[in-house]
């Protein structure tokens, strides 16, 4: 009898130790399966990420914009559906903007090329005074193109677009507005080098002069062709 009931004792045990091993086993993957779901969850959101946010940005754009940008570090920027919705709103409002600054440089370039003209031919007080108006319209001039240029650096970026074969509305534009403002860029840092240095080297006015017209002629075209 006492055989009998040492067996059924070793069963029993033998039984309650495989039951143990099954409670651990579905333990261990109750884990895995929650550290797969982790996983899972945050390549979904990656991939949101990547589904909301253009693959190419500028480079100040991705300082503010970008997935580890400094709006989205500080929580002003969440990178959401709905905040991109509203960020896009923000972009077409500084473009804007970006025009209307644009059109005010472009008017000063024009101002200071006619002011330049003006004192190549002059001498005395009347060069003086064309030159001090001359400096104030650079300085206006050098505040709008400079707002200008930031806002478009810095607005949020576009829509996402796969890029390749990427045609329509505006891309021929775009790509034209980027050719023309390494021109003006060039024109104007070569127009304001060449006003502090005119006041002493008088030969240097002509090729300030030039410079401003540069400028000009290819701002010009490049405010235009945002709208192709």
């Amino acid at each position: 009898m006492s055989k009998i009931l040492i067996l059924i004792l070793c069963l029993g045990l033998r039984v309650q130790a495989q039951d143990t091993s099954y409670v651990r086993q579905s333990a261990t993957l109750s884990v895995d399966t929650t550290s797969a779901n982790r996983m899972l969850a945050g390549l979904i959101n990656s991939s949101n990420d990547q589904l909301i946010l253009p693959h190419k940005m500028l480079f100040t754009q991705r300082i503010f914009w970008g997935p580890g940008g400094l709006l989205r570090v500080l929580n002003m920027a969440p990178l959401t559906r709905e905040g991109r919705e509203k960020e896009l709103k923000i972009r077409k409002f500084m473009l804007i903007a970006h025009q209307v600054t644009g059109f005010v440089a472009l008017a000063g370039f024009a101002i200071q090329g006619i002011l330049q003209a003006k004192s190549n031919k002059a001498t005395g007080t009347d060069y003086s005074r064309l030159y001090s108006a001359q400096q104030t319209t650079l300085a206006i001039t050098n505040i709008a193109y400079g707002t200008t240029a930031l806002l478009s650096l810095t607005a949020p970026p576009k829509l996402r677009s796969d890029g390749k074969g990427a045609t329509g509305a505006g891309v021929g534009g775009i790509r034209l507005h980027r050719y023309l403002s390494i021109i003006h860029l060039t024109g104007f840092l070569a127009t304001n080098i060449l006003a502090g240095k005119s006041a002493q080297r008088s030969e240097l006015r002509p090729y300030q002069q030039v410079a401003a017209f540069t400028t000009f002629a290819a701002f010009a075209p490049a405010l235009i062709a945002l709208k192709f």
